[in-house]
């Protein structure tokens, strides 16, 4: 199992109904980077060999980017699956709803995280079982079912991570 970078201290929430497929390929490669020259193409065949339905990651992917562009925190909360578990003043705070999200989003979404959010091309995302990732960490996408068998999810932020 491919591991995250470790250069981010603190995980910020990783969510238990994350959506994957059952089976990985074997044969499939657990980085997906982009060259200059590349496009989404591979990205999305990774997303769909493991996660499913490469245009919802891409829709999400890109509205994620402009909400925090945009710095709009009600937005982004309307992004992210809950309960969110978030670093508050050095402790691990659980935020039930987005109203709480909004209430510290400037503590989470920091200027650092915010850059590496608004810069990150999806062509050169990192794709695993746990989703899809900004930067080294600092930001995850992944889906949450709907349904038992997850054939119904949507796209959520389920992680945010702090440079500290």
């Amino acid at each position: 199992m491919q591991t995250k970078p470790t250069r981010l201290a603190a995980l910020v929430l990783v969510s238990a109904a994350s959506c994957q497929r059952a089976e990985t390929p074997a044969a499939a490669p657990n980085v997906v980077t982009g060259t200059p020259d590349a496009g989404t193409g591979d990205v999305n065949a990774r997303i769909q060999s493991i996660l499913g339905e490469p245009a919802r990651y891409e829709q999400a992917f890109a509205a994620f980017q402009k909400a925090v562009a945009a710095h709009d925190a009600k937005a982004v909360a309307a992004m992210v699956a809950y309960p969110f578990t978030a670093n508050v003043g050095g402790r691990k705070v659980k935020l039930p709803d987005a109203a709480a999200f909004v209430r510290h989003y400037d503590v989470i979404v920091t200027p650092a995280i915010a850059n590496v959010i608004t810069r990150q091309r999806y062509a050169d995302l990192f794709v695993n079982a746990d989703g899809v990732m900004f930067g080294q960490g600092e930001a995850w996408l992944n889906g949450i079912c709907k349904d038992a068998g997850c054939k119904d999810f949507d796209v959520r932020v389920i992680a945010i991570q702090s440079a500290n």
